[in-house]
């Protein structure tokens, strides 16, 4: 079970996720992280919530850090619990993302 919510306020995106990402529910985030791009100088993750990532869903962030980077806006990534800073770590996704 995945959950997304999304606030903005002005040009910056908060986008929370909430269970499991996986290869069935990433297409759900990538099609939520990409319609938010436009209009947006600073996009921020919170994975406060997130219970476990497989790769589909680590390529979501990548292909929402391009984007971004792109159009000259930034994205952050926010709240990683241990299991899943685990997984970044191992990946090298702690240097390719910003987290704050």
């Amino acid at each position: 079970m995945l959950n997304i919510n999304v606030e903005k306020n002005g040009t910056e995106v908060i986008v929370y996720i909430e269970g499991r990402m996986d290869t069935n529910s990433s297409p759900k985030v990538t099609e939520e992280l990409s319609k938010n791009v436009d209009g947006t100088d600073k996009m921020i993750i919170d994975l406060e919530k997130l219970d476990y990532i497989s790769s589909a869903g680590l390529r979501c962030f990548v292909m929402a850090d391009q984007q971004m980077q792109t159009k000259g806006g930034e994205l952050n990534v926010r709240n990683i619990p241990k299991t899943i800073m685990d997984i970044f770590e191992m990946t090298g996704f702690d240097n390719m993302l910003t987290i704050i």
